[in-house]
């Protein structure tokens, strides 16, 4: 059980990554077009969406192994501790508040992991 809690703890991180590399990607973006110019000036030079996408494609690959070794019922639950992760990144990467009803979220969603998994 601990094998698959230390691999849904890093497929998270990695959907984590994902997801803040796409926000700081987007912020460098112009408003969309989708004319030729718009994709090349601002998604193909743009890193952080390539490095998004390589988060993307890990946690998917992660998450077939874990799927194929892993009961889904036990698996897919623990996908919530993401949340987690995505609130640590607003508050020390985009310098976002949390208020005190969002940590109790928090302490709810680890309390169903854990009995998830017990």
């Amino acid at each position: 059980m601990l094998r698959l809690i230390l691999l849904s703890i890093v497929q998270c991180l990695l959907l984590c990554g994902g997801q803040v590399m796409l926000k700081l990607a987007v912020q460098r973006m112009s408003m969309p077009s989708w004319t030729a110019e718009f994709i090349v000036k601002s998604i193909l030079p743009n890193w952080q969406l390539a490095l998004c996408g390589a988060f993307f494609v890990s946690a998917g690959l992660l998450w077939m192994y874990i799927l194929r070794h892993f009961q889904f019922s036990i698996a897919y639950p623990l996908t919530s501790l993401s949340f987690i992760f995505g609130m640590l990144a607003a508050m020390w990467i985009f310098s976002e508040s949390v208020e005190w009803l969002q940590w109790v979220g928090v302490v709810f969603i680890v309390l169903g992991c854990f009995f998830v998994v017990k």
